[in-house]
């Protein structure tokens, strides 16, 4: 388990720094497999040990991501208060929700996503150049749901903020600079979630070195492959066309996705 999960974080950190996406749309999909073939944890808490362990994970790389952002400046406060109460509220939710939905219908709400930001990275799609950020109550529904599908995906969010914000014209680099900021909370706020959600269901039994739904060991060997290759991501990315790359990482999280969706109606039969 342990050099899968190194091999999961380097990958993960890499692809980050190179093409600019969440790490937790790599580690989620690889830790379900490498879960899977460990074989000491039940078909009922694989999904939810990857997802809780991923945002554990995605708390370190957001938190270095963010300093960065802030020392450029890049940081909006006043987008940042108006939502990010309500991404964490939904962040919160995710671990009761995610432990109450069946195995296969998490996997498949998992492909989904992943499927989505497949779409994202093969398209070029552009906003309304109209469309602005909504107010409340709105974006506070918005951030919710943001906050939910974030904790049930085991991502930081910046595969939802992002386009997100570039939906309603938020600027790129605004949108990526907060969406990192962003992370910190809905990742910490997610992975409490699943730690104390996993810690108080008495039937739980999982490996040693499991905290609620967290898997301690697997944690700190992603964090620590991935911090490392993150610049040399950012360096590779520098040096090569973005474009190509965006679009071949695309075509990958379309097998992946349906990979996740096959597992999904496996489990279902």
């Amino acid at each position: 388990m342990i050099p899968a999960a190194l091999l999961i974080g380097a990958s993960a950190g890499f692809l980050g720094g190179l093409l600019g996406i969440g790490g937790g749309v790599i580690i989620v999909p690889a830790l379900i497999i490498a879960l899977e073939l460990d074989g000491r944890f039940g078909v009922t808490d694989t999904t939810l040990v990857a997802v809780a362990t991923s945002l554990c994970c995605v708390v370190g790389v957001s938190v270095s991501a963010a300093h960065a952002q802030l020392r450029r400046g890049n940081l909006d406060p006043a987008l940042l208060k108006h939502l990010g109460p309500f991404l964490v509220l939904g962040a919160v939710l995710a671990a009761p929700v995610g432990e109450w939905l069946p195995p296969q219908a998490f996997r498949l709400l998992i492909g989904a996503f992943l499927c989505f930001v497949s779409l994202v990275m093969l398209t070029r799609w552009a906003p309304d150049p109209s469309r602005q950020l909504p107010k409340l109550p709105a974006s506070g529904v918005l951030g919710v749901a943001g906050g939910l599908l974030s904790g049930l995906a085991g991502i930081g969010g910046g595969n939802v903020i992002v386009p997100t914000l570039a939906y309603f014209n938020v600027p790129m680099h605004r949108a990526t600079a907060n969406a990192s900021a962003l992370g910190i909370p809905i990742a910490l706020s997610g992975a409490l979630g699943y730690l104390v959600t996993g810690w108080t269901n008495e039937g739980l039994k999982l490996p040693t070195g499991s905290v609620g739904y967290i898997y301690l060991p697997a944690v700190v060997a992603v964090v620590l492959a991935a911090v490392p290759c993150a610049p040399l991501g950012v360096r590779a990315a520098q040096r090569l066309d973005a474009g190509p790359l965006r679009r071949l990482f695309g075509a990958l999280l379309v097998v992946v996705s349906l990979r996740m969706i096959y597992s999904a109606l496996s489990l279902a039969s």
